[in-house]
């Protein structure tokens, strides 16, 4: 638990970092990734930002060790709300009353994830076969780029409407997945005897190389992305995409039993369905911004 509150904070810290660092950058764009890279490896700030998260990431190795994947993912996306504050108090974003109701109907869709777990009687399974982990990741990654190719050609198209960021959110969300299995791949290796097999072990099975390919493509992607919508919307609707994908993608690819009990079952099979629900109804675009009022002339005495 303490583990994944701590990746929490340090997640929510690393992309409101990076985010400020990104506003201070010039545009960036996926079709020039050494430009990208080139930007932001110069930024102090953003570097701070990539450590905090990167240290999430050593954090979330823990938590995948001691916990269900289900549980694990109800807790992580908890750390929605300190990056709501932090967005709001270290970058000025202000959310609609339209996605503040939507953050709340996610975070109560999570709790109800949670509560359909029992200490004690939910399995952490450790191994997986590498042919369905393949199954569920090679389209799933697919899926992620091609939707992302898709935003991005609507956002060049001069007389778009505004855009929040929730296709981004919902592409970089897809590629976070495969990694999260990935990571849960990875720290299931870490428990071999010695290090020469563990390491062996590791790099005969898909999960570094699908870490090395979320890894480049999810930085990429999540930056440009990150500088054009706000850290507030697109980070909340990735890090929903990644928990479901995870959570049930991997208890299945996993081996992780569903509950047995009915409402526990009806819990989580309904925190999942309120979830994407959420995810298909928020706003697409942003308002227009509304032309200034013309200044009233003042009367003549």
């Amino acid at each position: 638990m303490a583990a994944a509150l701590l990746a929490n904070t340090l997640y929510s810290l690393g992309f409101v970092l990076e985010k400020r660092a990104l506003t201070a950058l010039p545009e960036v764009t996926i079709r020039q990734p050494a430009r990208l890279l080139r930007l932001v490896l110069g930024s102090p700030l953003w570097i701070g930002g990539s450590l905090a998260l990167a240290a999430g990431f050593g954090a979330q190795l823990v938590v995948y060790r001691t916990l269900p994947i289900a549980a694990a993912q109800g807790i992580f996306v908890s750390g929605l709300v300190l990056l709501v504050l932090l967005s709001a108090r270290l970058l000025g974003e202000e959310t609609s009353g339209r996605e503040r109701y939507a953050l709340a109907a996610i975070l109560l869709a999570l709790l109800m994830v949670v509560l359909s777990l029992r200490e004690g009687s939910d399995t952490v399974s450790q191994e997986a076969p590498y042919p369905l982990i393949l199954l569920v990741c090679v389209p799933s990654l697919a899926a992620g780029l091609w939707l992302y190719g898709s935003a991005e050609r609507r956002a060049r198209n001069r007389h778009r409407r505004p855009t929040t960021g929730v296709e981004y959110g919902v592409a970089v969300g897809l590629l976070y997945g495969v990694s999260s299995l990935a990571i849960k791949g990875v720290s299931s290796h870490l428990t071999t005897s010695g290090i020469g097999g563990a390491v062996l072990d590791l790099l005969s099975s898909p999960y570094p190389y699908l870490l090395l390919f979320t890894g480049v493509f999810g930085l990429v992607m999540s930056q440009a992305a990150l500088q054009r919508c706000r850290a507030s919307l697109i980070v909340p609707v990735c890090t929903t995409v990644t928990s479901l994908f995870t959570a049930v993608l991997g208890t299945l690819s996993f081996g992780e039993a569903l509950p047995d009990e009915p409402l526990r079952l009806a819990l989580r099979a309904a925190g999942t369905a309120l979830a994407v629900a959420v995810l298909l109804t928020m706003p697409k675009h942003d308002p227009a911004p509304q032309p200034p009022a013309p200044a009233k002339e003042l009367a003549s005495p």
